[in-house]
Formats: structure tokens, sequence, C-alpha cells
């Protein structure tokens, strides 16, 4: 059985080096060990995506930039054997860029998409991460990052149950 990450990245604006929150919830053999949420200080204070995750300015100017807050996440993502997200292209290129900007070092772990496993797996249509976690029975509080990366990781997790294999 695998360890794995599952990450979500909520950003401010359409850059994405603009990571205001990320949600992460390491699983080892089926289960969870270990929920973090991070608030997170974009370099600019342009919010354009408040409407749909709630965040402000106001909200995270006191949090830890993503280069301050990597020595607490890099210990988590050492641990795991690949990554999960839903839509995981979003979620890397979050990551990548994030890191890209600090000078740190991209992770280079194999991303698990979750859109991709619910329609392989099940064929559930349409993906957004409500109608699979409706599909599955997961409770979510959409565009909240940790009640996200927690949907993403039992999403994963049901179907490793039923013979997924990364």
């Amino acid at each position: 059985m695998s360890t794995f990450l599952a990450i979500d990245f909520e950003t401010a604006s359409y850059s994405r080096t603009s990571a205001c929150a990320v949600g992460l919830v390491l699983v080892n053999g089926r289960r969870i060990v270990s929920e973090k949420a991070f608030l997170i200080r974009p370099p600019t204070p342009h919010f354009h995506f408040t409407h749909i995750h709630g965040l402000t300015w106001e909200d995270v100017r006191h949090a830890p930039t993503f280069g301050d807050l990597w020595p607490k996440i890099g210990t988590l993502i050492e641990r795991a054997d690949f990554f999960a997200a839903h839509n995981a292209s979003f979620d890397r290129g979050v990551l990548g860029q994030c890191c890209e900007i600090y000078r740190i070092a991209v992770p280079e772990k194999t991303f698990t998409c979750t859109v991709k496993l619910a329609r392989s797996q099940w064929g559930i249509y349409p993906t957004k991460l409500p109608d699979v976690c409706r599909e599955l029975g997961i409770p979510l509080k959409h565009h909240d990052a940790a009640s996200d990366s927690r949907a993403c990781a039992e999403i994963v997790i049901t179907a490793e149950r039923e013979g997924w294999r990364p």
C-alpha cells in the first residue's frame, strides 16, 4: 500500500504564484495519518477569487509566505510516494511556480489526478469535486483547502479499496 499526499491549493488570482491557502492530507496504508491546512500570504495583495473561496488579503496579510511555510510542508512532501489532487495540473502548477519564486527545488513526485481517477474507476461525469464527492458519499465544503484535500484523499482511498493501484 502506498503513502501519498493529497494536496489542494486556493489562489488569490490567476497567477499560479498567488497561493493563499493549502490543504495537505498524508495517507499511509489507506489511513489518514496527518491533516494540515495553512493560510499563505501571496506575493501581492491582489485578490480576484474571494467570491470562490472567501479569502481576502486581510485574512492572509500576516500569514507566512510559501517560502516561510516550506519547512512545515516540506517534511510532509518528503514522506509521500506520490501526490493526489483534483485537477492535478492546477495544483502541480501552483506548487511548481511557488517553489520556483522562492528558489525551492520542485518535488519530483508524480501526481495522480482524481478527476481522471473518478472517470476511469467509476465512470463519473461530470467530475467536478462536488459531483465526485456526492457520488461516493464523501463530505465536502468546496473551495476550503482542508476539506478539498481530505475529499481528494478519500477518493484515492476508496479507489485503492476497490483495487486501484498508483
